[in-house]
């Protein structure tokens, strides 16, 4: 499969530059793709372009990943309705570095350099930026921004002469790899379109080259259109000091029927035929989620590795009740109780007061009312008393949730 076809199969193809998506298979491009360090991390929206940046490099085509210290800064406004709040200097830095540690992860094996673009800007005067890169800017071109106009508007909350100036930053950037590298391609995400062009734009106005754009469109709920990459607690990210990586593994566990197959294309390298068996296999028998259990499988291994897959997994299979934790051995239950709290209990004593204890309530009251209310479970049995009773114990090990999320668990044992 050519690249131009296997970023059609994948949905990948949204707005570009180029004539003919073909080119792509006819000539090796230099690119870049960047990410700010606005956040420590990047999350699940900022991993599907970087599949797509990976299906380029798989196919042959150079790689520049860059951190944004010197746009980190400042903060792209686009999108925003409000002036953001500048993050200090140490917090860029450690974003930075975290990001590159993401890159390293994501695309190890694979052919790329890192750049940052505050080693080019950091010895970049103001009046020599203005003459070099500002005078080939038009005003009318930033001003007819969609988002300047929305914050310069009647209902607007106004923009700073920083913000304003962000696309100045972004544009030269590819003005600056294309000179140093021969960069002659961005991708970008379909909510960078406009400052990518700005890019392209600089470039032809300052050297008479050409630089083509190819952006990835936002990932959404194929039936809902909503936009795709928030759990219940927020962003999905794929620091997992952030979110945990059996939180990270629930997550794709719990995508819809409807979806699953649109984020294997995503979200995983598994070839067309692997997909097209694999929906086979999971339509004979959706309850059996067989397609969400291998998404969430690749996608916890390209994150964070083999190994941690293979723990997340497991943790899953004790949450799920497919593995009773009255079975585990001392190297499962380590791995249990990295991802859900742990507490002994003595026989006949309250279910509400280890509530408070695990977390899982803030009041012996609200633990009362949660087991009233048939909220509260053990071994995936739904309880009706206060009480731990001997016949809740298996092994001395019983597990214990709130509701039907199974983060919210602990693992009781008997003194």
């Amino acid at each position: 499969m050519t690249l131009s076809e296997e970023l059609s199969w994948r949905g990948f193809v949204n707005q570009s530059t180029l004539d003919d998506i073909s080119q792509l298979d006819m000539k090796k491009f230099k690119f870049y793709f960047g990410i700010d360090p606005s956040a420590d991390s990047m999350q699940i929206g900022n991993l599907a372009s970087a599949m797509m940046v990976k299906h380029f490099i798989n196919h042959g085509h150079q790689a520049y990943l860059l951190v944004g210290g010197a746009t980190g800064m400042i903060g792209d406004p686009d999108g925003k309705s409000e002036e953001r709040q500048l993050l200090t200097v140490k917090q860029i830095t450690q974003n930075k570095h975290n990001i590159s540690e993401q890159y390293k992860r994501i695309f190890a094996g694979s052919n790329f350099e890192i750049v940052d673009n505050f080693d080019w800007f950091k010895g970049f005067g103001y009046l020599e930026f203005l003459r070099d890169i500002g005078k080939h800017v038009p005003m009318r071109q930033m001003l007819g921004r969609e988002f300047v106009q929305n914050r310069l508007g009647e209902n607007g909350n106004g923009i700073s002469y920083a913000e304003f100036s962000y696309v100045l930053i972004q544009a030269y950037d590819f003005l600056h790899l294309h000179k140093q590298y021969g960069v002659n391609l961005q991708l970008c995400g379909s909510d960078q379109w406009g400052n990518s062009i700005a890019g392209v734009d600089l470039i032809r106005r300052v050297t008479g080259e050409i630089a083509h754009v190819w952006s990835a469109p936002l990932i959404v709920n194929p039936q809902t259109g909503i936009k795709f990459g928030k759990s219940e607690g927020g962003a999905v990210w794929l620091d997992s000091n952030k979110t945990s990586v059996t939180s990270f593994y629930q997550f794709w566990i719990n995508a819809d029927d409807y979806a699953v197959e649109h984020y294997l294309k995503i979200f995983t390298f598994l070839s067309f035929e692997e997909i097209k068996h694999l929906m086979i296999q999971h339509n004979e028998n959706p309850k059996l989620r067989l397609a969400q259990f291998k998404l969430a499988d690749e996608v916890t291994k390209i994150v964070h590795g083999e190994h941690s897959a293979k723990v997340a997994s497991l943790v899953t299979s004790f949450l799920l009740g497919k593995m009773q934790v009255s079975e585990a051995n001392g190297n499962d239950l380590k791995f249990l109780t990295q991802e859900i709290p742990s507490i002994r209990v003595s026989e006949g004593s309250s279910i509400a007061k280890a509530l408070v204890e695990c977390g899982l309530a803030s009041s012996n009251n609200e633990g009362r009312k949660l087991i009233a209310s048939g909220a509260i479970y053990v071994n995936n049995q739904r309880k009706a008393n206060d009480v731990f009773n001997s016949s809740d114990f298996n092994n001395r090990r019983l597990l214990l949730r709130k509701g039907k999320a199974f983060k919210d668990s602990a693992l009781i044992e008997l003194r």
